[in-house]
């Protein structure tokens, strides 16, 4: 996630997009995962550099993302950023009704997260990132050595947007905004 040049920028400002005048962006971390500790760096820096105020919460378990959905809520957060993650991934069905429950707009790394009920998701794509993996581990069982397989980093990114979580919030996503999704769930 962090090899994509500047993303916590564009994440935030797609928040501020989303929302004009959101100053209070949520931000969930798995601290157990230390890309997202990484991430989170960067974003609290992005946040600091743009005037906004990051409420962090951190979750370890399937457990804690309730309460954490219910302290964004208490806390003012207009937005909630949710970094690629597996737990999340997995949990992506209870997480969007917590994020409709609380009436939170959510920005996931994950197109899959959107397919369930988050809102909007901007990152790289995982079925991509397999068929490379898939290509690298073709050269590699016809001979190649692993060593001499150049080292990639993600460069496409895909905006997903799903209209039914945005009419579930009671958002209209700006024309702007839609214009620029790669995909729109209805």
């Amino acid at each position: 996630m962090l090899t994509v040049e500047d993303l916590p920028n564009k994440l935030l400002t797609l928040a501020h997009e989303l929302l004009p005048g959101a100053r209070k962006i949520g931000l969930l971390v798995n601290p157990t995962n230390p890309i997202q500790l990484r991430f989170r760096g960067s974003l609290e820096t992005a946040a600091a550099t743009l005037g906004d105020e990051l409420i962090v919460n951190e979750v370890r378990s399937r457990d804690d993302l309730h309460p954490a959905f219910q302290r964004f809520a208490r806390d003012g957060a207009k937005i909630v950023v949710l970094p690629q993650d597996a737990m999340f991934l997995n949990e992506r069905k209870r997480i969007a009704l917590f994020a409709i429950a609380e009436r939170l707009p959510t920005i996931f790394g994950f197109h899959e997260n959107v397919d369930d009920g988050g809102l909007m998701s901007y990152g790289t794509d995982l079925r991509e990132n397999w068929h490379r993996v898939a290509t690298f581990i073709d050269k590699i069982l016809k001979g190649t050595k692993p060593g001499d397989l150049p080292m990639e980093f993600p460069t496409k990114l895909q905006l997903v947007i799903n209209l039914a979580t945005a009419q579930a919030l009671g958002l209209a996503i700006p024309p702007t905004v839609l214009a620029r999704a790669d995909e729109v769930i209805e």
